[in-house]
């Protein structure tokens, strides 16, 4: 699964081909979460309170993006890097 982005010890995912609604998987130490981009909130699992914070603040600057790489992810197609938050 390729990391597209990374920041603060977290770690952003996609999965080629992986079922709808449209979302990226976060890694953060032992915490996993789905996030869904059109609702930019956690889908299944949990994250420390600041680690979710920062990745739904991230996730709406780069929305679009996201969006973007959901769209390659289905034609099987190398998702592209997304800049990590400052």
């Amino acid at each position: 699964m390729p990391i597209i982005s990374a920041f603060y010890g977290m770690y952003i995912q996609m999965y080629w081909n992986d079922h709808t609604p449209p979302h990226f998987h976060v890694r953060y130490a032992e915490h996993k979460a789905t996030i869904g981009i059109q609702t930019v909130g956690i889908l299944t699992g949990s994250l420390p309170r600041t680690a979710e914070r920062l990745v739904l603040e991230w996730a709406t600057e780069h929305q679009t993006e996201l969006m973007e790489n959901w769209t390659l992810c289905e034609l099987k197609a190398q998702p592209s890097q997304i800049d990590p938050l400052p």
